[in-house]
Formats: C-alpha cells, structure tokens, sequence
C-alpha cells in the first residue's frame, strides 16, 4: 500500500507560517510539531510542513504521512526550486515531497523530471507536482510524479486568479490522470471541501484557514470598528 492510499478520502493540513512574514512567531519548528500534532488529533490523514528543519520535528510528533516542501528563492519558482531541495526534504524525513510542477524557468535551469529523478535514485520518498494547469499535470505525470496538486492554480500567468479555489483544474485533472489528484489552493470551509471530493479530489488540503493565527485575525479585524477606514486583510493568498 502506498503512503498516498492512506491519504484517500481525507484532509491534510499545511503547518506553515506565512512565508512573507518573517517575524510571525509560528516560525519555530517546536510550534510547528505541536501545531501538527493538534491537526492530527482532531483528525487530519497527513500535514505538509515546509523545511528540513521542520519536517524533522513534525516527523518526531506525528504518526501520518508528511508532505515535505522546501520553499526558497525570490523568484517565481519557490516551493522546493531544485533537486538539493527536494533531497534535503526527503533526508529530513519527508514521506511525500511536493515541487513546483509548472514549467516555468528555475534557478538552476534544470527541469523538474531532473528532481523526480534525483528523488528516485537517492530516496524512497514519493513526489507530489504543484501545478497550475491541466498541461502541467499531464506533464508531470509523464515526467513521473506520484501524485498531482492544484496548489498553484491562481498563482501564475497561466492561471487564473480567483477567491476561492479552483473546482474546474481540480475536476479535469481527476478526470484526465492516472493518479491521485489533491485539491488544494484557497480552501477555507467544510462546503468548499465537500465540493472539491464531488469533482474527484483524492484528498484535500487546507493551511492557514485551520493553522496560522495571523492571517486568520487578520481576515476578521476588518470587520470591526476598530479596523481602520478602508483596511484589509494583508497576506492572504499563499500557496
């Protein structure tokens, strides 16, 4: 049986902070353990933590799959760039490692069936593609991934920007691929995931909606009179 089986039908939940927020206090390895250990108590089927750093102190607290990712760079090309990343991830402990799938340029200007490839040979970790299109998911099939994401769906130039997440990608992929499909991307409630396994999503993840403090308050703070004149919330799409 495969790691992923164990994630069918259920929700995995990203403990992240946010990534433009160096000062967020959740940015601590210890917290992000115990954050995981409280998802997974109230019943998630996996997490995905960011960092060799914190994948090793998830991997210490919690008895599901963790999805490793190594988010690094400047560029558009961030979550797990290259394959040192994705090695120093799976090393780290990672069951799963997720990499940006789209084919956009990286910074080493190597492809990403160059980091399944490393992956193969020197782990056994699994390799989970974020994509933002239908071709990039037959792509990263093609190229060997074991599983597909929608993560990136809204954050590139060939996909579409929208509030919530994106039902359609999520439905052509479950519907064109070969493999597992996870839906992931802007979801925030119980509704929004029940659409997502109707249109064929394997399982479905959610982050800062359930673990990050800050950007939750700050989606609520401008409801209140004491929210400035014409506030809003700040740092709230994050794949």
């Amino acid at each position: 049986m495969s790691v992923l089986d164990d994630l069918a039908g259920g929700l995995v939940v990203s403990c992240q902070p946010l990534p433009d927020e160096p000062d967020d206090p959740m940015r601590d390895p210890y917290v992000q353990a115990h954050v995981a250990a409280a998802v997974v108590r109230g019943g998630a089927v996996a997490v995905r933590v960011n960092g060799p750093d914190d994948v090793r102190a998830v991997r210490a607290a919690v008895d599901v799959p963790v999805i490793g990712l190594f988010k690094h760079g400047a560029g558009d090309v961030f979550i797990t760039p290259t394959a040192a990343h994705a090695l120093a991830v799976a090393r780290a402990g990672a069951h799963v490692v997720a990499v940006d799938a789209t084919d956009r340029p990286r910074p080493d200007g190597r492809g990403f069936a160059d980091t399944v490839r490393a992956l193969r040979e020197r782990t056994d970790a699994l390799v989970l593609a974020d994509v933002s299109t239908v071709a990039e998911g037959v792509a990263a099939v093609a190229a060997g991934a074991d599983a597909v994401a929608t993560t990136l769906s809204g954050y590139t130039a060939a996909s579409p920007s929208t509030d919530g997440p994106d039902l359609g990608l999520l439905a052509r992929l479950a519907a064109l691929l070969p493999v597992p499909v996870l839906a992931e991307g802007r979801y925030r409630t119980p509704e929004q995931i029940g659409r997502a396994f109707a249109a064929g999503a394997h399982a479905v993840v959610m982050g800062n909606a359930v673990t990050s403090p800050l950007w939750i308050t700050r989606r609520l703070v401008p409801a209140t009179p004491r929210a400035p004149h014409g506030s809003h919330p700040r740092g709230i799409h994050h794949p």
